[in-house]
């Protein structure tokens, strides 16, 4: 009986050291998740902000990317500090370029619509601006209601699309897209978050846009963020080159 119990305490702890080895791989980005099949989704992409530094954009998009959006603002008031060097360097290169807005649930969608036009100048060729939707602070916890939430939103999307003459981009987690977005808006491209898995969305629609890891490290750039978000595009890289024109 005492063979037994030490052999089943030595088999858990030999599985408790595998479990850890294989978190802190995955935690270093040693190891994805998610790694979608290059063949399957040819068209890469990064997003970044100021958490990824100061960034070398020759570099970063010699690396099998063809896209990145930068995140321009947030809410009603804040310009992301790297945003204007981003957006200016990135555009010398290759890449195609957009940017996006952090939504806040404590501001007017008018208000936020200002600050990011104000911001992001409209370019040839720009990616449509994204609205990003997601939770932060106590709203993890404490979703806002969902008809308070569209209000804001839609006169967001209307003032963006008004100005930039494109359709915007949303993006959202799951949980988001099921508590705001389910079952309207399919007029607006989805740019979808899941770091775990293929996404599903809840109401069986097709993404055009899937954060698929936030554990990627590119080189390029060297900023208190150590790691990069990597996206693919629904669709082939002719269909991508004529996406938004």
């Amino acid at each position: 009986m005492k063979k037994i119990t030490r052999r089943i305490a030595i088999f858990c702890a030999v599985l408790a050291a595998l479990l850890f080895a294989l978190f802190l791989l995955v935690y270093n980005g040693v190891i994805l998740l998610n790694d979608p099949s290059a063949g399957q989704y040819p068209v890469r992409g990064v997003d970044v902000s100021s958490y990824q530094g100061e960034i070398d954009w020759e570099r970063l998009s010699s690396q099998n990317i063809s896209f990145a959006f930068i995140k321009a603002t947030e809410g009603s008031s804040l310009v992301d500090r790297c945003f204007f060097d981003n957006y200016a360097q990135a555009q010398k290169t290759g890449l195609r370029i957009g940017a996006y807005h952090f939504f806040s649930y404590d501001s007017g969608g008018d208000t936020q619509a200002a600050l990011f036009i104000s911001t992001v100048e409209k370019t040839d060729g720009m990616l449509p601006p994204v609205i990003d939707l997601e939770f932060y602070d106590d709203y993890a916890n404490d979703p806002p209601e969902q008809a308070a939430v569209r209000e804001q939103l839609e006169i967001m999307l209307r003032e963006l699309e008004a100005h930039y003459g494109m359709k915007p981009i949303i993006y959202a987690t799951e949980r988001s897209y099921s508590l705001y977005l389910a079952g309207g808006y399919e007029a607006y491209d989805i740019w979808i978050r899941d770091v775990l898995g293929t996404p599903r969305l809840s109401d069986g629609r097709r993404w055009t846009f899937w954060q698929y890891t936030d554990r990627e490290q590119l080189e390029g750039y060297d900023g208190a963020e150590r790691f990069i978000d990597m996206n693919v595009f629904d669709g082939t890289a002719e269909e991508f080159a004529q996406y938004a024109r």
